[in-house]
């Protein structure tokens, strides 16, 4: 499937997922349907949601809390790529402050919709989601301090663009810090020919060593690849029957082989 036809399939599919939510369903990573899976649930401490809409809660679908692990400061202006129902730069915008912006990205309308929605329910005044691709963002040069990311990279299906737009955004000396699903090893071929675990984070992961390589190349400097969750074979048990996959055959494949990551990298200062 090419870039094209891939991006097309992504925008309809998280657009059922907003259309859900809005409707008072929930989401999972890549399902429109109404539950949780080993990959996005449990990433939140209740405190930190608890004055947010419950669709910005429900839209959740990441795969780690970028907004926690980012150190963001007051002041700072933070750009989430894929932003989806808006909780990670609802939180964001909470942590820098009046002083400081968040800045939401997402292609879908229905996710910019809810997104937009629950930041008037939750009352923050200094957000601003925009509609564009990771691939290409509608910011100037050098006009972020943070990019976070919550499990969307994988989405894309042509990563070293979105690596040089985020450098490009970035402020000298700004920072990259994203939660992603990262790959240890080689993966069998039925999981990457799966759109639907595409879509859900996990067959589009980069391997470790290649994410590292692809920001190396793209210009980031102290990229460190942090786990935070590995998935066990019973995790990837769950996900590949939902996708219509052989469990049985292909799950002990895959035992240890995905995991959660946070993503740290640095854009060099200037000079």
């Amino acid at each position: 499937m090419n870039q094209k036809a891939l991006k097309e399939v992504v925008r309809e599919k998280y657009g059922e997922i907003a259309r859900s939510v809005g409707a008072g369903g929930g989401g999972c990573c890549g399902s429109a349907e109404v539950r949780r899976d080993p990959i996005t649930s449990n990433l939140y401490a209740s405190g930190e949601t608890a004055a947010l809409p419950a669709e910005a809660v429900a839209a959740s679908l990441g795969c780690g809390n970028p907004t926690a692990l980012a150190a963001l400061e007051p002041g700072e202006t933070v750009l989430d790529l894929g932003s989806g129902g808006g909780i990670d730069v609802l939180l964001s915008a909470r942590r820098v402050g009046p002083t400081g912006k968040a800045y939401g990205l997402d292609m879908t309308d229905e996710m910019l919709a809810l997104a937009r929605e629950n930041q008037r329910k939750a009352g923050v005044d200094n957000a601003e989601f925009l509609k564009g691709e990771i691939e290409a963002i509608p910011l100037p040069d050098g006009s972020v301090d943070v990019i976070i990311s919550n499990c969307v990279i994988n989405l894309s299906a042509d990563k070293d663009r979105v690596f040089a737009e985020a450098l490009r955004v970035l402020r000298p000396g700004g920072r990259l810090a994203v939660s992603d699903v990262v790959v240890r090893g080689e993966v069998p071929s039925p999981i990457r020919r799966s759109i639907e675990l595409w879509i859900g984070c996990v067959a589009g992961a980069l391997e470790e060593e290649e994410y590292r390589a692809k920001l190396a190349k793209a210009g980031f400097e102290a990229i460190d690849l942090e786990p935070t969750r590995i998935h066990r074979v019973e995790d990837a048990r769950e996900l590949l029957a939902g996708a219509g996959i052989d469990a049985d055959a292909i799950a002990p494949q895959v035992d240890g082989k995905f995991m959660s990551a946070f993503v740290r990298a640095r854009k060099p200062a200037a000079g």
